[in-house]
């Protein structure tokens, strides 16, 4: 009776959870709508996975597909080796294309694309830029390194699509960096950099291996190589005035793209070629042999320097590789460092004549004197100081210039009550005045020309250091005074506003070159401009001169104000020596007596004329018998 009274109770509890559970389910069944987003849910469930199948069957690679994590199932490599045939072995490695090999060494901090297999970023560690910064020659994709070749299967590819396989390994005290891209484990397409110690200079090969029967060497390999200059100087405008395509060719022969427009060349038979931006340069150099049939390009970055602030100009250069033995193998040189003449002389491959030291004669002025002599007082004293002491020597080197220049006016000046007598008895016979003008200077010894023809001769060392000053690596972020950096220019006042030609700010040094130059001018040209005669049917010189003292200031004043300050700083220490030359030569070396003795002295002298004074004199005479014949001519 107890048992069944259990089994009773048993079943009337089953009961009542039963219904407690289809009550609960009835209260939490889903709505109309919320049945509806499920079925959606399940449909795009359905259309994803049917997608998925379909991708598999046509795998179309993508750049996500270069940075394989996991290796691919045996349909994916099908799809891959009917895309790029061989290659499909490097993108079916697990690797991550995405990420970069990093290298340092003494002067370099490197970082490497595992994707294209070139370099990503160019840090040069013992540099910073106007603003503090270091100086980067490669970063934010600013530059591209690719070559783009065929295979047997006739394919077109290009390194820049594929991952390489980075391997670091040290060679002595050298760091070799290697970016394969691989066809089979030991077949593949490699970039070699082998990094030294202290070195700027990279060695760089791009060589093959196991791939003579991949490549179609009938199909030229072409390598492309673009750069865009990243802006290091305050003047963008300056540093983009020396920014320039430089290149070695014909046995030594040194030629250059545009710097002031955009320009192109088809060149060969080139020994390197220099990416320079100013202060900094890249330099490809041929180790092997030559280059040629390349196709160099530059482009001008800067239309207007308020708007175009980070780059300067974006240089190209395509150039075809050739096979050997249906293999790929090339040595290069790849430099990243400063356009400095020290350390690009030491390469011996020239390398320093991508520096703009002037043509001709400036150029070797710059190369045998003032770069050798800058040099050796800059190591024993301040650079602002070894300018200004080697502006001393310069002056003295040159005063016996200045001093034929000073007695020559001092002649004329003691001529001139004379000649003024001679132009005042034939003002009425232009030809005659000007006939005994020139035979009283002649006898006497003096003429105006001879007081412009060793002005002439400073001109070679005026234009030398015009070169010399703003490509003086050695200047760059030394400071003198209230100039912050010798190579740049020296803000005294920042503008609000923006002048053109003049710029957003005031410089110091060009004001006092400008004052130093006008009062040189005014007593050296002034004394011309009072001595010298106006002679019929040549120019009025003595206006021009009179102009010349106000615009040669002038142009100082708004040229050089974003020149490098060193130059500016040269022309004001140089011009205020001048003065005081002329100064002492004027009351302490020339006696004006003396000279107008010896004036005297030669008058009485026979003096013989040259064949171009004779030539002078029978011109003369014939013009004055045509003019005496056509005025008879009026009076009949």
């Amino acid at each position: 009776m107890e048992e069944k009274k259990f089994d009773v109770k048993s079943i009337i509890g089953f009961v009542l959870i039963f219904g407690i559970l289809l009550f609960i389910m009835y209260q939490n069944q889903p709505t109309p709508e919320e049945l509806a987003a499920q079925e959606k849910a399940e449909q795009e469930k359905v259309e994803a996975e049917n997608n998925q199948s379909n991708q598999k069957e046509t795998l179309i690679t993508t750049s996500s597909d270069y940075s394989n994590t996991q290796a691919l199932d045996s349909t994916q490599k099908a799809a891959l080796q009917n895309k790029v045939g061989a290659f499909a072995y490097a993108l079916s490695l697990p690797s991550d294309s995405e990420k970069q090999t990093t290298v340092s060494t003494d002067v370099f901090e490197l970082k490497f694309n595992n994707k294209g297999g070139h370099l990503a970023e160019v840090k040069l560690r013992n540099f910073v830029d106007y603003d503090s910064v270091p100086v980067y020659m490669v970063k934010d994709q600013n530059s591209a390194f690719n070559i783009t070749f065929g295979t047997s299967d006739n394919r077109t590819l290009n390194t820049q699509d594929f991952p390489f396989e980075p391997t670091v390994t040290k060679n002595g005290e050298n760091t070799i960096v290697s970016m394969k891209l691989k066809v089979s484990e030991s077949s593949f397409l490699e970039y070699r950099y082998e990094l030294k110690p202290d070195d700027y200079m990279i060695d760089f090969s791009i060589r093959s291996q196991g791939l003579s029967g991949v490549f179609n060497t009938s199909q030229p390999i072409t390598l492309d190589w673009k750069q865009k200059s990243i802006r290091h100087s305050k003047s963008i405008t300056y540093e983009n005035r020396y920014t320039r395509l430089t290149y070695m060719h014909d046995d030594g022969k040194v030629d250059k793209l545009s710097q002031a427009k955009d320009d192109d060349d088809l060149i060969s038979d080139v020994d390197w070629l220099s990416y320079r931006q100013h202060f900094f340069s890249t330099i490809l150099v041929a180790n092997d042999s030559r280059f040629n049939d390349v196709a160099i390009t530059s482009l001008d970055l800067v239309k207007d320097e308020e708007i175009d602030t980070t780059h300067t100009k974006l240089y190209t250069t395509k150039m075809p590789l050739a096979y050997s033995g249906g293999e790929l193998n090339k040595n290069f040189g790849l430099y990243y460092g400063p356009t400095s003449n020290t350390i690009l002389k030491d390469y011996d491959k020239d390398l320093e004549e991508s520096i703009p030291f002037g043509w001709g004669i400036f150029g070797w002025i710059n190369k045998m004197l003032f770069i050798p002599l800058f040099g050796f007082l800059s190591s024993y004293l301040p650079y602002g100081i070894a300018i200004i002491v080697m502006t001393i020597m310069v002056k003295i080197l040159l005063s016996f210039v200045q001093y034929k220049q000073f007695l020559s006016q001092a002649k004329m000046k003691i001529l001139k009550p004379e000649l003024d007598a001679v132009r005042e008895k034939y003002k009425d016979n232009k030809l005659k005045a000007q006939q005994e003008t020139m035979a009283i200077q002649s006898k006497a010894g003096a003429s105006p020309l001879s007081g412009c023809l060793p002005g002439l001769m400073q001109i070679p060392v005026f234009y030398a250091l015009f070169q010399f000053f703003p490509t003086a690596f050695d200047l760059r972020q030394k400071s003198f005074l209230w100039a912050d950096d010798l190579s740049s220019f020296d803000s005294v006042l920042d503008l609000p506003f923006h002048i053109p030609l003049y710029g957003d700010h005031v410089s110091l040094f060009p004001i006092l070159a400008a004052v130093a130059i006008f009062f040189y001018m005014k007593m050296t040209t002034g004394q011309q401009v009072a001595n010298q005669p106006t002679q019929e049917g040549m120019p009025d010189m003595a206006k021009m001169m009179k102009y010349m003292i106000y615009f040669s200031p002038l142009m100082m004043l708004v040229f050089f104000n974003n020149y490098a300050s060193g130059l500016s700083l040269y022309y004001f220490i140089s011009n205020s020596i001048s003065i005081g030359i002329m100064l002492v030569i004027k009351n302490y070396i020339i006696d004006e007596d003396k000279v107008l003795a010896k004036i005297e002295v030669s008058k009485t002298k026979p003096k013989k004329q040259n064949k171009f004074q004779k030539k002078m004199a029978e011109m003369m005479e014939q013009a004055e018998q045509q003019k005496q014949a056509q005025q008879k001519g009026k009076k009949k």
